[in-house]
Formats: C-alpha cells, structure tokens, sequence
C-alpha cells in the first residue's frame, strides 16, 4: 500500500528533510576548522569559515521556509504533517546554534585558554558527531515513508537513535569535565573573558542537545 501511495503522490515528501539535515550538518561540521583558526589567533581564516557557516545557516533557512510552505497536507500521509514540521524545527537550531557560537567568538575576537584548547577541541568533535549521527537517523526518513513506518526499518532508526543517544551522553560528561577545568583556571582569566568562554561551552553544548531532540521527534513519529 505504501508503494503504491508513493507512486500515486510522486516523490516522498520527507526528501527534503533529509537535505535540510545535511546542510545543519555541514554547517556544524565548520565549528572544528573555525575553532581551531581561533585557537590559533588566526582570526582571518575564522572568519572565512564563519562566513561558510552563515552561508549553509541562512541555506538551511531558506530551505526550512520552502518545506515548510511545501509539505503536503495530504490525509494519505502516515504520519501527521506537523510531526515532520516540528522535526524540521529542531533540525534547523543545529545551524543556528552554530551560528550563535561562531559570531560570539568572532565577535569578540576570543582567546581560548591554552589550557582547555584540546578538551575543547573535542568536545567541539563529539557535538560534530552528534549532528553527524541525526544526519544519519534523518537519512532514513525516505525508506520509513516508503515502509509506511513499520517493519525492520523501524528496528535500524530505533538503533541509530540508541546511539545518538550515547554521543550525546558522552558530550554532557565532556562538558561537565570541560567546565570544571575552566572553573579552575577562571579567577587568571579576565571575568569578561570567563563569562563568555562559558556561554560559548554552552552553546557548543546545544548542538548535541538540538541533534538529540531530532531523536525524540524520530521516536515520536515510530510511535503512530
């Protein structure tokens, strides 16, 4: 039945979905050259690369506004249009976050201390994963559609969410170790400098959280 509703109404309509998640990824996977031009000082080539993240933000945005525009309200759709336009939603805050944290650091021009540079560096690389592993549990939108949500399609997203899981697991105990560094290294820092450096902790941070959101949305619409 699912074959022949998706020969009846053409292409599924969750396709561009699965773009929009590789563009967010794309957009987040810049955070590890810009962080470590800015480690390096090298404010040129973090600016150059912000400029990247900007471009595919404002690529994911503008595909965010078509989708939305575009998705059918067809009552043949298994699963309720405003379930995949909530995912779309969570989706699109992996780019704006990345955008957040790039323009404060550049901003700002920040110094990150020598003495977290490479925990941060990976913790940048784990909330990367994150959104890499949604892009990856997204990607199987088109087959669940075509299955119509049921069978061992189902047990593969399941366990592809199961493993977002853990990486995001992973990034809170990276964060917790992170901040508790900085803690002990602020008072030589200027208190400005300390604020910020923990805002840009939190806001790296979110992107696993928003990666593990599209998670919960994917759960949700399994459970129809």
């Amino acid at each position: 039945m699912a074959n022949m509703l998706a020969n009846i109404f053409g292409s599924s309509p969750v396709r561009p979905l699965e773009k929009h998640i590789g563009i967010t990824f794309r957009c987040a996977k810049q955070l590890r050259p810009f962080f470590a031009a800015a480690i390096e000082g090298d404010w040129e080539k973090a600016t150059i690369v912000r400029g990247e993240i900007e471009r595919l933000e404002h690529e994911a945005d503008d595909l965010k506004k078509k989708i939305r525009l575009g998705l059918p309200k067809s009552l043949f759709m298994p699963v309720p249009r405003e379930d995949l336009l909530e995912l779309l939603l969570v989706q699109d805050k992996i780019a704006n976050r990345t955008r957040d944290v790039s323009g404060i650091v550049v901003g700002r021009k920040m110094e990150i201390p020598v003495e977290i540079a490479a925990e941060f560096l990976e913790f940048v690389d784990r909330n990367v994963d994150a959104a890499k592993q949604a892009r990856k549990s997204v990607r199987e939108l088109d087959e669940l559609f075509t299955a119509g949500f049921r069978g061992a399609e189902v047990e593969l997203v399941e366990a592809l969410i199961e493993e977002l899981d853990r990486i995001e697991t992973d990034t809170d105990d990276k964060q917790a170790v992170l901040r508790a560094t900085l803690f002990k290294i602020e008072g030589s820092m200027n208190p400005v400098d300390a604020v910020f450096m923990y805002k840009v902790i939190e806001l790296t941070g979110e992107i696993a959280d928003m990666a593990e959101r599209v998670g919960r949305r994917l759960e949700l619409l399994l459970s129809h």
